[in-house]
């Protein structure tokens, strides 16, 4: 009993040391992620409107859920 414990413990006091980090979405990856078609020629066209639509550095804004 005293080794389950232990391990609680143990594991209690590593996982307060891991750091979460909130993923970055930005807009292409967002966009492109839509671009998956069987014609390579309509998913070419996707992702260049993406590129377009979104532009160098752009991010994400609202909710993506």
């Amino acid at each position: 009993m005293k080794i389950i414990a232990t391990v609680l413990i143990f594991c209690v006091v590593i996982s307060s040391h891991f750091a979460s980090v909130e993923p970055q979405i930005d807009c292409y990856d967002a966009c492109s992620t839509a671009c998956v078609q069987p014609n390579t020629r309509l998913m070419q066209r996707c992702d260049r409107k993406c590129q377009i639509k979104c532009g160098p550095d752009s991010k994400v804004d609202g909710h993506l859920g």
